[in-house]
């Protein structure tokens, strides 16, 4: 009992001990680009980000314009055209979709500079709907479970795409009122900074709501990158947060990011009361 106590006690102290810090910046940015790029399966127009880093927190990032960028696997290749209304989005044409059992390489050409990147896709799997719960101060309703956090050989991204512009008293509400966009992970890794993140925002959503879950398969590299990219967004600040560091990139010197090949399983189902 007196052991328990100890323990109990010394794990409030160091919750206790919290001291806040204004680390100085030094105001520059480092001279690379970042690639936000994830190929599927779908037959869409599939879509490659390029920005700049930024040197202040929360700041929009700044558009890398005027690349030119492909899309290779070893029977074909793909030119992506840039968005003239959203400078910095390059797109495939609608006809593209990824395969399984392909290689597939990112290859960007930007003032004399060539960035490059392969990736492959693992396959997809069908899973079980995710349960949703009624909130104790409210007729609304919140996601209580996507899928478990921790899979050794499972690696997933989970995108949930919340739609309520059609229940009655929401249809003349601003679209940005009544959409909702979430993502979850299961990965191969269970980190103490997981289980102890800051609470993230709750959101609530009325019964009528239409919500779509959409599986993204990850390769193991793909699931790493996105473990160390929330060890330094989503589940820094907590009582065990690790010391910061580079983020793994399957891209070549002069870039970040990650360019990812993933098959996609979804369902669809409507929040009953």
């Amino acid at each position: 009992m007196k052991k328990l106590a100890l323990i109990l006690f010394v794990f409030m102290a160091a919750a206790g001990c919290v001291k806040e810090t204004d680390w100085p910046s030094s105001g520059s940015t480092p001279q690379l680009i970042v690639v936000d790029g994830i190929i599927t399966d779908e037959r869409k127009p599939q879509s490659v980000r390029l920005t700049l880093p930024v040197s202040k927190l929360n700041a929009p990032p700044l558009p890398v314009s005027g690349a030119d960028v492909l899309i290779s696997n070893e029977d074909s290749t793909w030119q992506l055209s840039e968005v003239p209304a959203d400078p910095g989005l390059y797109l495939t044409d609608s006809t593209f979709l990824a395969l399984q059992g392909k290689t597939y390489t990112l290859i960007i050409y930007l003032k004399d500079q060539v960035y490059s990147a392969k990736t492959t896709m693992v396959p997809g799997a069908v899973f079980n709907e995710l349960q949703y719960v009624k909130d104790q101060d409210s007729d609304l309703f919140r996601i209580d479970w996507v899928a478990n956090a921790f899979s050794s050989s499972d690696a997933a991204m989970w995108e949930i795409l919340l739609d309520w512009s059609a229940v009655p008293g929401y249809e003349n509400s601003d679209s940005s009122d009544c959409h909702a966009r979430m993502l979850f992970y299961t990965l191969p890794t269970l980190d103490v900074s997981e289980i102890f993140a800051p609470e993230m925002e709750k959101i609530l959503f009325p019964a009528g709501t239409i919500i779509s879950e959409r599986r993204y398969s990850l390769t193991s590299g793909h699931a790493e990158f996105l473990r160390e990219m929330l060890l330094e967004t989503n589940w820094t600040g907590g009582l065990f947060s690790l010391a910061n560091a580079n983020v793994t990139t399957n891209l070549s010197d002069g870039a970040m990011g990650y360019f990812g090949a993933c098959s996609v399983t979804s369902l669809s189902l409507t929040v009953t009361p």
